[in-house]
Order: C-alpha cells, then sequence, then structure tokens
C-alpha cells in the first residue's frame, strides 16, 4: 500500500519484525527463525501479498520479548521475504535486503504495522571514497586469509567478498562477517554517508586483522613449542633404546643408582627407608625432563642428608666444661651451674631429655655468645636460627611439596647442617616473633619445644617423623611479655641480669680489649689503657646492662691508636681519661650523682629498664584551691593507679601521719616524673610516689641519701619487685648507699656481687609505714605532729 504525500516522497505501510541481536543490511540475506507471536503474524501478513515484503528493525533492548515502538531503532530495511519454511512452532525465512527506510509511524493490532519511507544514500563519490575501499579491499583479503586460517569461514564468503563491486555493500558484506554487536551494526546501518561508513568499517577491520595476527602468532608459538617438546622426548627415548643396546647407562640411570647407593648406606628408621625407596622406585620411571623429576632427587637428598640416627658424643667431663664456660664468660654462676646440672644427669642417665633454656636479659649481656659455650663445653655442633621478624609459620615448618621452590623449614635445615641429631639449636629473639594472616610461628614452636611432641616432628615438605628430643634448645629473649604463656611454659627460665661497673671492667680486661687488639693488629705490649680511663669509658661513654656498647666504644679508642701507629710508629701508647675526650669527644652521659638536697615533695626512686636500671626523682606539688589530681611524665596505666593508690592511701591515713585533712579538700595535687619524652610504666614506684605525696602535704623534706622500690597497696603493704640487682647498681652509680626494699626481695640480694653488698646498706620494709619512718625521720607517727 502506497500513499502519496509529496512529490517524490513515498510512504508505504507494511509488517513490521523487530530482531533481538541482529541487523539487516541491505543487499544482504539472512535466514531468521521467528517464534514471537506478533512476529509470526506480521510475517504471515507478508507472506500474504504478493510483493511479500517486510520491514526489518533491530531492537534497542535485546532482553525485551514484547517490543513497543519506543524499543525499536528508528532506522530499518526493507525487504523480502525468498524463503519460508513452517515448523511447529515457528516460521523459518529468508529474507533478502532492498533498501535502507525509516520508521514513520508504528501501529500495533495484533501484529505490528510500521508505516516508512525510502532512505537512500547520497552519492558522494571521492578519491578518498576509492582510497578507502581500496584499503578495505586489502585489508579484506588479509581478513578473510586469516579467518580461514582459523576454519571460521567457508570458501563462498571469499568468493562472494571478491566480487563486490559496490564499496558500500563490500562494507556490509564485511560487517557481516566480522560478528559485530547490534549496537555497532545497527550505527553503520544509520551512517549518512558512503564515505562515512567506509570510514567505520576500516577502523573496524584494521583492529580485526591486529587481534587476529597476534593470535596466529600465539597458536603457532604454542605449536612450535609442542612439537619441540614431542621431538625432544622422541630423541631421547631412542637415545635410551641405543644406550640399552650398547650396554651404556644413561645419566638418569646413572644418578638414580647414585641416589639408591646412598640409600642404602645412610641409618634411616624402617618406615623413613620404605618411604624413600617408593619415591626413587617414581623417579625411576620419571623422565628427568619433568618437573617432577627434579622435586623427588632433591627430596631424596634431604631423606638421606639428614642425620636421622647420628649423634655427636658428649665430652661429660664436668672439670673441663667448667673451665670451657668460666673462660668465655666471667659471671654468670646460675647460667653456668645450669649446665653443669645437665652434665652431670647426661653422665648418670645418657638418654635423659635435654632441657628447654630461655635466656632472659637485656642487649649485649651475653645470651647469644653463651649458647656456643654450651655447645663447646658439651662437645655438640651449635646451630643458631634468628626468629626475630618472623611471620611465615612455613620458616620453621617448610612449604608442601606441591609448592614450586618447596624447601624443608629451618628446623630440617639446621639439623641438616650439623650433621648430628643431638646439636645445640639457639633460637634468638624468641619474643620478637610476628604474628599476621601467613600464621603464628610462635603456636608452631609449641610442638618443637614439648619433649613429649617433638620426638616426632613432621615437617611440611619432608611429611617424615624426625625426632628433635635429642636437640639442647636454647632461646633467647629480651623480655617475656610478648612471648605466649603456653611457649613460655615450655621452657626454663634463666635471667642474665646486668652487670656492674667493677663486672665491666673485669670483661674488658679479659675479653673485649684482647679481641679489639686482636682485630686491629695491635699488639698488648703496644698499648696500655689505664683504669682510670676504662672506669671513665664505662660511667661516662656508655650506659647499658651489658657491654656490647663498651666493646664498641673501645673499638674505636683503639682505631684512634691503631692510626697514631700508622702515621708516626710511637712504641707504645698509653691511654689516659684526659685522651678520651680528643679521641671519642665530649662525654655524652653526665655522671649520675644524688640530688644533695630534696625539698618536699620530691622522692628518689629506682626504675629498670632493659639498658640497666635507673635513678627516678618523684616530684610531687599541691595546687592551691585545686581540686584534681594530675599526672605527667608520660607514665602508664599502671603507673597512674599507682599514683592514685599512694594518694588514697595518705588521704585515709592523714590523721595517723599528722596531716591537715582539709589540704585534700583545698588543694589539687600534680605528680611528675622527669624525663617526660621516655614511657615509663610499672608498680616499682608506689612507695617512692607515697613518700613524695607524704612529703608535700606534711612539708617535711625526705632523704636525699636513700632510694626506695617497692609496690604499695592501698591498705600499706610493700609487695616486692623485680630487677632488684640492677636498680640497686643504679643507686650505686648515683652515690646512693641507702636503698630501701620489700622484705620480699630480701633472698635477691644473693644476685649481687660481694663488694656491693657490703658497701651498700639495705633497709627491708613490710608496710608503707616503715618507708615513711625512714624516709621522713622525726616526724611520722610525733605526739607534737598527731596532737
Amino acid at each position: 500500500m502506497v500513499d502519496t504525500m509529496e512529490k517524490d516522497i513515498q510512504i508505504s505501510t507494511l509488517p513490521l519484525l523487530p530482531l533481538k541481536n541482529a541487523v539487516l543490511f541491505p543487499g544482504l540475506l539472512m535466514p531468521l527463525s521467528v517464534g514471537r507471536p506478533a512476529s509470526l503474524a506480521a510475517v504471515e501478513k507478508a507472506l500474504a501479498t504478493e510483493e511479500k515484503e517486510i520491514v526489518v528493525v533491530t531492537q534497542r533492548d535485546p532482553t525485551v520479548d514484547t517490543p513497543a515502538a519506543s524499543d525499536l531503532y528508528t532506522i530499518g530495511v526493507r525487504a523480502v521475504i525468498r524463503k519460508a519454511g513452517r515448523t511447529k512452532e515457528q516460521i523459518e525465512i529468508l529474507v533478502y535486503g532492498e533498501e535502507r527506510v525509516v520508521l514513520v509511524k508504528v501501529e500495533e493490532n495484533g501484529s505490528m504495522m510500521a508505516r516508512v519511507r525510502s532512505l537512500p544514500l547520497p552519492d558522494d563519490t571521492s578519491r578518498e571514497t576509492e582510497a578507502l575501499t581500496l584499503s578495505i579491499v586489502e585489508m579484506g583479503s588479509k581478513f578473510i586469509g586469516l579467518v580461514q586460517a582459523q576454519n571460521t569461514t567457508p570458501q563462498e564468503i571469499a568468493r562472494m567478498f571478491t566480487s563486490q563491486e559496490d564499496p558500500l555493500r563490500l562494507a556490509y558484506v564485511l560487517a557481516s562477517i566480522m560478528n559485530l554487536e547490534s549496537a555497532r551494526a545497527q550505527s553503520l546501518l544509520e551512517a549518512p554517508t558512503r564515505i562515512e561508513a567506509l570510514r567505520m568499517v576500516h577502523g573496524w577491520l584494521a583492529h580485526e586483522v591486529e587481534v587476529l595476527e597476534l593470535r596466529n602468532k600465539i597458536t603457532e608459538e604454542a605449536r612450535g613449542e609442542m612439537s619441540r617438546e614431542q621431538r625432544e622426548y622422541i630423541l631421547r627415548q631412542q637415545k635410551r633404546a641405543i644406550e640399552q643396546e650398547l650396554g651404556e647407562k644413561n645419566p638418569e640411570q646413572a644418578e638414580v643408582e647414585t641416589l639408591r647407593e646412598k640409600l642404602a648406606k645412610a641409618e634411616l628408621s624402617e618406615d623413613v627407608r620404605k618411604e624413600a625407596e617408593r619415591e626413587l622406585g617414581r623417579l625411576e620411571k620419571i623422565p628427568n625432563a619433568s618437573p617432577e623429576f627434579t622435586v623427588i632427587r632433591t627430596w631424596l637428598e634431604y631423606v638421606i642428608e639428614l642425620p636421622w640416627k647420628i649423634r655427636t658424643d658428649d665430652n661429660l667431663d664436668i672439670a673441663r666444661a667448667r673451665t670451657v664456660l668460666d673462660e668465655d664468660h666471667y659471671g654468670l654462676p646460675k647460667i653456668k651451674e645450669r649446665i653443669l646440672e645437665h652434665l652431670a644427669v647426661l653422665k648418670l642417665n645418657p638418654e635423659a631429655k635435654a632441657p628447654i633454656l630461655c635466656f632472659v636479659g637485656a642487649p649485649g649481656v651475653g645470651k647469644t655468645s653463651l649458647g656456643q659455650s654450651i655447645a663447646r663445653a658439651l662437645g655438640r655442633k651449635f646451630e643458631r636460627m634468628s626468629l626475630g621478624g618472623l611471620h611465615d609459620e612455613a620458616e620453621l615448618r617448610g612449604h608442601r611439596r606441591t609448592y614450586i621452590g618447596a624447601l624443608p623449614g629451618r628446623l630440617i635445615q639446621a639439623m641438616r647442617r650439623a650433621g648430628a641429631n643431638n646439636p645445640v639449636l639457639m633460637l634468638d629473639e624468641v619474643d620478637k616473633i610476628g604474628h599476621d594472616f601467613r600464621g603464628d610461628p610462635a603456636s608452631a614452636l609449641l610442638e618443637v619445644l614439648d619433649p613429649e611432641q617433638n620426638k616426632t616432628f613432621r615437617d611440611n615438605y619432608l611429611d617424615l617423623p624426625f625426632d628433635l628430643s635429642k636437640v639442647l634448645f636454647v632461646t633467647t629473649a629480651n623480655t617475656l611479655d610478648t612471648i605466649p604463656a603456653p611457649l613460655l611454659d615450655r621452657m626454663e627460665i634463666l635471667r642474665l641480669s646486668g652487670y656492674s661497673e667493677e663486672e665491666k671492667a673485669v670483661i674488658a680486661r679479659r675479653y673485649l680489649i684482647p679481641r679489639q687488639l686482636a682485630q686491629t693488629g695491635i699488639k698488648p705490649e703496644q698499648i696500655d689503657i689505664t683504669d682510670e680511663a676504662l672506669k671513665r669509658l664505662i660511667s661516662a661513654y656508655t650506659r647499658e646492662a651489658g657491654v656490647r656498647r663498651l666493646e664498641q666504644t673501645l673499638g674505636r679508642v683503639i682505631r684512634k691508636v691503631a692510626l697514631k701507629f700508622a702515621e708516626s710508629e710511637p712504641t707504645h701508647v698509653v691511654v689516659k681519661p684526659e685522651d678520651l675526650v680528643e679521641m671519642l669527644g665530649p662525654e655524652p652521659i653526665p655522671p649520675e650523682s644524688a640530688r644533695k638536697d630534696l625539698p618536699p615533695g620530691v622522692a628518689t626512686g629506682l626504675a629498670w629498664t632493659e639498658a640497666g636500671g635507673d635513678v627516678l626523682y618523684i616530684e610531687a606539688s599541691l595546687l592551691p584551691n585545686g581540686k584534681d589530681l594530675t599526672i605527667t611524665g608520660q607514665l602508664g596505666d599502671v603507673m597512674q593507679e599507682s599514683a592514685k593508690t599512694a594518694r588514697s592511701f595518705v588521704w585515709s591515713h592523714a590523721v595517723e601521719l599528722g596531716i591537715d585533712s582539709a589540704k585534700f579538700l583545698n588543694s589539687g595535687l600534680h605528680i611528675h616524673v622527669p624525663a617526660g619524652a621516655t614511657p615509663k610504666d610499672g608498680p616499682s614506684a608506689g612507695v617512692t610516689m607515697t613518700t613524695a605525696i607524704a612529703s608535700v602535704y606534711a612539708g617535711v623534706a625526705a632523704r636525699s641519701d636513700t632510694a626506695m622500690t617497692g609496690e604499695v597497696t592501698l591498705t600499706g603493704l610493700v609487695l616486692p619487685i623485680g630487677g632488684v640487682k640492677e636498680k640497686v647498681l643504679a643507686a650505686r652509680r648515683a652515690g646512693l648507699r641507702r636503698v630501701i626494699l620489700p622484705r620480699g626481695n630480701q633472698k635477691d640480694l644473693r644476685d649481687l656481687p660481694d663488694d656491693v653488698r657490703k658497701e651498700m646498706t639495705f633497709i627491708f620494709a613490710d608496710r608503707v609505714e616503715d618507708v615513711l619512718r625512714e624516709m621522713l625521720p622525726g616526724w611520722l607517727f610525733s605526739p607534737a605532729k598527731a596532737a
């Protein structure tokens, strides 16, 4: 049906067939399967006419089953149905695109009818059109060749492509071959000019050719690699057959035979030998080019080289062991006694379980070197593992063989290096083990450090039971706070206290100075460091519990002397105290000295640090018309609670202490601990805070020649604390000769050197009143004050 509206403009009304995911181009055939009711009705109407014409339009959204006019693109194709075949539920048709049309109006009445008008393309032929056509023909030929190489396009399409004369139809043919998205194909159909359509196809075609060339390149490389591997495999098989005919052994068989000989000589348990022989049998059947060959070979080498039953004989001469320990370390009587005890047990019972020792102490006190000394005293091999910063549990247990590059854990590797199943194995820095998503190494150590479990330790890589019960494990730590309780429970704790200045001087003469002289090449008779210079080095240039910094400082001094020998060749150099400033610069640590006069509100306490002990002055001041308690000095939670407890005790016993209770209501209190940049915590400053508070409220100065330490309770009890040796040595360095300690710490005085015990005066307190009686003499419980 044709209506004439204007001159040269004809509008036709035809049945409308919407397509979901395809676009029909003019001049091309397209097979379609029609099944939707409205579409079936439209096809039936078209077939009922003589021309069999129908309008084919693409849907904007392919998911819509019953499209409305708004769901369709406005430009489609007038087509003719060439063939039609009916089935039970649908009609198979073959349509041929005649020309582009524009939808003027869409009517819906059971089936969709569309009023359309023709939309021919203008004839804009130019040189650019000719150039684009030639380029498209060239790239199209290449595209067809690449597609045929992939066996995805029949020869008929190639012939049809080369026979095209119309550039626009050529572009439509290529677009149909490229399987474009419906949105792209529709944009090509809607192109306003021929040259614009050719530009679109040219760009898409260039991209497709590039992708296909890259795809073919990858395929050829993969095919070539596969062919090379197959060729090598065949050649290896032929080589093996020739060697068998000649009676020669190939390298693979020689390697397997070598492993078999080593396996026969190795001392293995029955279970381990059975598993190793099974893996060796697998190895014989695997080509050496296979990755599995290397994995099994490495596993067998570890199994063969591990000391399953090999052990070193212990030297059970106790006198010799005592001499060795004394040669290597000065002092440390408890540690040495414990090692000798274990030696005595082994002498009586060679099958006794090895202890799990944990050396705890400040840096530089000799924990790591003590492990080497133990191994030398026992005549055992020594291995050391640093656990500081370890995060991955697999570092200890190993990785399973399924992982590429898998290896045993550090424990099994250490046993392999030792070559014996009873070495001294030091686990250094056990307090610095990490913990994150990769696992918890501390939990993995629970089995290793348990004598009841480590007899059958299974590494993830080996997956065989290895006996660690004969290993003497020695762990080191600077503090116990970060070690999990279950792990701590498995270890025997041995504390290494700091050294006094006299002990450091002896250590320097015996060990540090000879070691530094050997490193610099200076003979002992060429240098003399006076006792006064050594004492100045210890007190003014180092402040530590151990001797590591002292050795570094001595090394600097001896290197300065070595420079003098290199420049002027003197015969002998004497290092005096006045020479130290020239060699090392000004003294970084001012000499410790006690405050001679303490105002009311100041008391002398003692603190423990990782570098040893320290003197701590606690200051208290009243704030007129104030109310609150102010605490400064970067104190931790425990220390702040101690301050609150001390204030509450003094307040609750104000009458007994002769203090006016109104001061607590009319005045605020400020407690400050100097060195505010240094974090401080712990309960041992309780008695010092109580003394400072009582002193400021009473207006009486505390004694300046006495230091104190101890935890205080709300009822006035003085509880024992730790770090007594370090704290007493700190008081002695500062010139304080009187120290108040909790009575519960009286037993700890045995750890002090004899000369320190003789030089110092110790007062032991059970209650806070005992401390205040010593620190505020002539005032506490005075009848005059009480009145």
